[in-house]
This record gives structure tokens, C-alpha cells and sequence, in this order.
């Protein structure tokens, strides 16, 4: 894949409609009921085909047009969200926030604005700080987050265990949910070595009072092993992949 080909047509993607939104089904270790959805950016490439958010955040890094990217999507997921039937009026809504997102002066203002325009409830959007980036200044971005929840949104750490401000994170931030990363997910499966980390991981989350959300469950031992530890809710391939918002609507119509 040629990536100054993907930096150049990322610049006329958004022009041309190529960036589409995805929601990955989230549900609780204990029901089949969908509880909420992760909305995941897709690039439908005209050359390539189909390329999924790493690829895509990955060229939109290389090419400084990571905040107009992440802006659209945010954008584009509460439109979509926000025209749900009353059959998904329960359900959470996760849009994703880099650090460069939260470090823009007048960000808290605007993406209020963008919620409150959409008509998206603002007590149903979880908002998830990844960690593509690192938050250079911890305070002001606690600061923005406890004005954020103070407003009515709730906040996730998402990709929890792959970078090294992960527990400078989990002792600075205000946090509603603790996302466990997929790898770190698949591992409670792997030796006891392995189980040991997941199970700190989550108890030293479940302590802070937090929820906990793993991220890449592809089998029903992980599934299992992950309740027994006290995790609340899962995503994966092993219930749903991202799917389209009609989809999605057909399977909570389907129960």
C-alpha cells in the first residue's frame, strides 16, 4: 500500500464521502442485550477497498489532518446516532477524542455545541480518550474532563495497557470506564503469567470505582474468564463487528 498515495487521497476523502462510520455492538459479561455501540471510522478507499481506523489514523498522523478527520467523525456518529429509532433509546453512544482533540483551546464548547445540535442525549455519549497520542499536560486534560463530566458525559480510557502513561493516566484522570486493550484481552486466555496482569488490571479498575469494557473478544474463554475477574461488558468478534447503524437498529429489533 503506497502511503503518500493514501496521504494525498485522505485530503479528498472527506470530500468525497469516503469516510464512513461503523458501531460496534457493546454488551454486558451476563445478557445478550446490546447496552451500547463504539462508532468506528471506516475508509471505503476507491483504490484499495475497505481500510479500517488504523490505517486510517495512521496516514491522518503522517499528514497533520488528524483533528479535521476526528472532527467529522465525531460529527458524522452523533448525526447518525441521534436519528436512532425509540427501540435504541437506551442504548450508550462511545465517540473517540485523541489527545490532540483535547488540547485544541475551545474544545469542551465545541463539542458540546456539536452534541447538543445533533440532538444526541448528552447522558447517554461516552466519550474515549485514546491513547494514539500521549496527553502532554495531565492537569488541564483532567480539568477538561471533570468540566466534561460535570456537563453530563461520561469518560472512558480507552486501549488500556498499551502505552506507558496508561497508570499516570488511571491516577489523574476522572474516569467512568476502563477500556482493556484487545491484546491485553486475548491474553487472559494465554499462561497464568498473563491472567495475573488482566486480573490486576481489572481489580485495581473495579477499586477506583470504574466500569470495565474489554476490547477484542473473540472466544467464549476469554468471555468467561473476563466475568469471572469482574469485567462488566465486552466487545468483538465474538458477538458483532462493526456493523452499519441500519444493522445495528435490526439487531436490537431482533433482540
Amino acid at each position: 500500500m503506497d502511503a503518500d498515495r493514501l496521504e494525498t487521497d485522505l485530503r479528498l476523502a472527506l470530500d468525497r464521502g469516503e469516510i464512513g462510520i461503523v458501531f460496534q455492538p457493546q454488551y454486558p459479561v451476563d445478557s445478550d442485550k446490546i447496552s451500547g455501540v463504539e462508532a468506528l471510522a471506516r475508509w471505503n478507499h476507491p483504490h484499495y477497498g475497505p481500510l479500517g481506523a488504523g490505517i486510517l489514523f495512521a496516514t491522518a498522523e503522517r499528514s497533520d489532518y488528524m483533528l479535521p478527520l476526528s472532527a467529522h467523525i465525531q460529527a458524522e456518529a452523533l448525526r447518525q446516532a441521534a436519528a436512532w429509532p425509540g427501540a435504541l433509546s437506551d442504548l450508550r453512544l462511545s465517540i473517540n477524542v485523541t489527545a490532540a482533540d483535547i488540547a485544541q483551546p475551545g474544545f469542551m464548547p465545541g463539542l458540546l455545541g456539536l452534541v447538543d445540535r445533533s440532538g444526541f442525549p448528552r447522558s447517554r455519549l461516552t466519550v474515549e480518550i485514546t491513547e494514539s497520542g500521549l496527553i502532554e499536560d495531565v492537569d488541564a486534560a483532567a480539568a477538561l474532563l471533570t468540566a466534561l463530566r460535570t456537563e453530563g458525559l461520561a469518560v472512558a480510557i480507552d486501549d488500556f495497557g498499551t502505552g506507558y502513561s496508561s497508570l499516570a493516566y488511571l491516577k489523574s484522570l476522572p474516569l467512568d470506564f476502563l477500556k482493556i486493550d484487545s491484546g491485553l484481552a486475548q491474553d487472559i486466555a494465554g499462561t497464568a503469567r498473563d491472567r495475573i496482569i488482566v486480573r490486576g488490571v481489572i481489580h485495581m479498575a473495579k477499586s477506583l470505582g470504574l466500569k470495565v469494557i474489554a476490547e477484542g473478544v473473540e472466544t467464549e474463554e476469554q468471555l468467561d474468564l473476563l466475568a469471572r475477574e469482574g469485567c462488566d461488558y465486552y466487545q468483538g468478534f465474538l458477538r458483532s463487528a462493526g456493523v452499519s447503524s441500519a444493522d445495528l437498529i435490526n439487531l436490537v429489533l431482533k433482540g
